[in-house]
């Protein structure tokens, strides 16, 4: 039986005027209109670091995501009254960062297809669900809501804070956003863009891999070549990063070093393989500073090259993965700068 309650922390609240609802960015929200489900969710997250909300009614989950900051909403689909996906059509009109999951046991191709196109879906959850992947999607959804604020700032030191936190997903890799500015700052000086659009390329270059908060660290981490199914999550982080840039309302600029800055000018590259100019000019000049700077620095699978060998293995590059131009210009530069 319907008692169109809301649940948080383990209590029971009949009414909603009476919750207490501050803005935690770890709020997560349940919608489904059945009880035995809610209470197992509850189970789940008894001891998980987020604030749990549940209600069965969807008109009351749009009451409380109009006066709560929620960072996931996880719906079901066949609901009495509203269907999940009219109830995130709606919260995306009302909270359109809110990261939304739609759980069902229904998740015929056409549910899925509308659910794209409608509600923004992150995630298809299906009953019954596996504990473990419900966990996984639900706290890489605060995650993903967590950068999404950051990056809405905007200013220069979340940021890079952001970036730096990224970072320590992968010990390897602490520096390598401020060491790939640093090279494509100085391309960009040295074709004397214009200002706006150094900002984006240094902002750029400090979130370029961003995407890699989505891939597990025992991935990142591997100390041995990936096979074909991690080298696949692998190359899905500049889509995810991106995607997080452009909901954050960055600059096309930026979100375009984000997602080409794997593409390789002779077109072998991903996710899409443009090859030439048609890779913008901005993800070109930190496609260069990014592969210089992980061939001089120690990653989990290899040491890092001395100098001249990098230099070497970087000029290989030149016409097939690299634009020949600039890289003429990053070797004048690395010899001015005393390389």
């Amino acid at each position: 039986m319907r008692n169109n309650d809301s649940r948080t922390g383990g209590a029971t609240v009949n009414d909603l005027s009476s919750l207490e609802l501050q803005n935690n960015p770890n709020t997560v929200l349940f919608v489904d209109d059945d009880q035995r489900i809610l209470s197992a969710i509850k189970r789940i997250f008894d001891h998980k670091a987020i604030t749990l909300l549940t209600t069965d009614n969807p008109h009351e989950a749009l009451n409380i995501i109009e006066r709560q900051e929620i960072a996931v909403l996880v719906s079901d689909n066949r609901m009495p009254g509203m269907t999940g996906i009219e109830l995130l059509v709606r919260i995306r009109e009302l909270s359109p960062d809110t990261v939304k999951i739609l759980m069902t046991a229904y998740a015929d191709l056409e549910t899925v297809i509308n659910a794209i196109n409608a509600g923004e879906v992150f995630k298809f959850i299906t009953k019954p669900w596996e504990n473990g992947l419900l966990i996984n999607a639900v706290e890489e959804g605060v995650r993903r809501y967590s950068i999404i604020q950051s990056l809405k700032k905007g200013d220069e030191g979340h940021l890079l804070s952001l970036a730096q936190a990224i970072e320590l997903k992968d010990p390897y890799t602490r520096g390598h956003c401020n060491r790939v500015a640093d090279y494509a700052l100085m391309m960009a000086e040295a074709l004397d863009l214009q200002q706006d659009t150094r900002d984006d390329i240094k902002y750029g270059s400090w979130l370029h891999d961003c995407g890699k908060i989505g891939v597990p660290e025992h991935i990142l981490n591997k100390p041995g070549s990936l096979d074909p199914a991690e080298m696949d999550i692998v190359k899905k982080h500049p889509a995810w990063g991106a995607e997080m840039v452009r909901f954050a309302h960055l600059s096309d600029t930026i979100v375009n070093i984000i997602y080409y800055h794997h593409e390789r000018f002779d077109g072998t590259g991903y996710p899409t393989m443009k090859k030439g100019k048609d890779i913008p000019l901005e993800a070109r000049i930190v496609t260069i500073a990014d592969i210089f700077d992980a061939l001089t620095s120690h990653r989990s699978y290899r040491k890092a090259f001395r100098l001249h060998e990098a230099l070497g293995i970087i000029k290989s590059m030149r016409g097939a993965e690299l634009d020949p131009e600039l890289l003429d210009i990053f070797f004048s530069l690395m010899g001015s700068q005393g390389f």
